[in-house]
């Protein structure tokens, strides 16, 4: 890869807010609370030490700029096609099932859920980019799998944590003008979100803790190994997790954005859900794995994930969508399949979801 500082300097604003690690860069004014960084105040626990949240396996910083400059400069970048279409692009959604579960991938880390007559979102994205700023930053490759005006009354929304190809304001506000939804996220992210529109309700969730989400269908916020920022100075001042969704005879596991670490945090989550119906897990932005390893699983990291999770099934998701690291776009199927193939797990069972796929279980 040929890149010159300048062209770094760039690529590094590319990767803007946290998305991957890259220095931030300061947001528009509606983007970040008023004359304060700290979205959050609370008693010091195993994950926040009064002002700060960490991960307890690991409390080193994400990497800084001089780490992604380095990237940049001597990392091997492949090019992606644009666009990059999905076969199951254009998908129409049927009204939820009572006691059904329906996965319909839009793109990245953004799911309709429709699990116990509810349709729920992860980190909902359809802007054209996961940045604050409208001409640079990592830019869509394929459009949503469903159109926002075909999505159906959105239920629920789930915010795994606050990088700008998960938390999208913009989109968020034209869902709660809309539908008026339920909105859940980790601690600290409620002030970003009202920094953009005071209105928006937002409910906050430690690691461990739950709310209801409608009639028999709860979600809980479960411990994920990554880390959390928009500007320069708001570094993990706000928490990220999972969550695992239940309804009558039925659970969902959604990892976010989370390395593996020792396997912990999915065996914790096993111990307590039996039967996970299914799994959502990252298996893409793992390139290079000296930077990457700590904060993004690869595929072959996802399957172990989710054979400690003992999971009926599972969907993988973050990539193809946002080029956010150096693998080639086709890169984690085919990694996929080579670690399904060494762990000895059947290709059915953990399927690469892309936008407009849908699973029914």
């Amino acid at each position: 890869m040929r890149c010159t500082r300048r062209s770094a300097g760039r690529l590094a604003l590319g990767m803007l807010g946290g998305i991957v690690g890259a220095g931030q860069a300061r947001p528009a004014e509606t983007d970040r609370p008023s004359g304060r960084t700290f979205y959050y105040s609370g008693p010091v626990s195993d994950h926040f030490d009064g002002e700060r949240f960490f991960n307890p396996q690991r409390r080193a910083e994400p990497r800084g700029l001089a780490d992604v400059l380095r990237w940049r400069l001597t990392g091997d970048r492949q090019s992606w096609p644009y666009p990059y279409p999905s076969p199951f692009a254009g998908a129409r959604p049927p009204r939820p099932a009572q006691g059904g579960l329906r996965a319909i991938m839009v793109g990245h880390a953004t799911f309709l859920l429709q699990i116990g007559g509810l349709s729920i979102l992860t980190d909902p994205v359809w802007s054209e980019r996961a940045s604050p700023f409208s001409t640079v930053g990592p830019r869509r490759h394929n459009p949503p799998g469903i159109a926002f005006a075909d999505l159906p009354r959105i239920d629920a929304v789930l915010i795994s944590h606050n990088h700008y190809d998960h938390l999208d304001l913009p989109t968020i506000e034209r869902l709660w003008r809309r539908d008026r939804p339920l909105i859940v996220a980790p601690l600290g992210n409620d002030a970003i979100i009202r920094a953009r529109d005071p209105a928006i309700a937002v409910t906050t969730l430690d690691w461990g803790e739950r709310t209801v989400l409608g009639p028999g269908v709860t979600a809980r916020a479960v411990p994920a190994q990554h880390w959390s920022a928009r500007t320069l100075n708001d570094r993990n001042h706000a928490l990220w997790a999972g969550f695992v969704l239940t309804a009558p005879g039925r659970t969902v596991y959604f990892a976010g954005d989370t390395g593996l670490g020792d396997g912990r945090i999915f065996r914790a989550v096993a111990a307590r859900h039996r039967h996970i119906d299914l799994a959502l897990l990252p298996i893409g932005a793992y390139e290079p794995r000296w930077f990457m390893a700590d904060q993004h699983m690869n595929p072959d990291d996802a399957v172990q994930a989710f054979r400690l999770l003992g999971a009926r099934q599972a969907l993988g998701f973050h990539w193809g969508t946002f080029q956010l690291t150096d693998e080639g776009v086709e890169q984690p199927a085919l990694d996929l399949s080579r670690a399904l193939a060494r762990r000895a797990v059947p290709n059915d069972r953990f399927l690469v979801a892309r936008p407009g796929q849908s699973w029914v279980g």
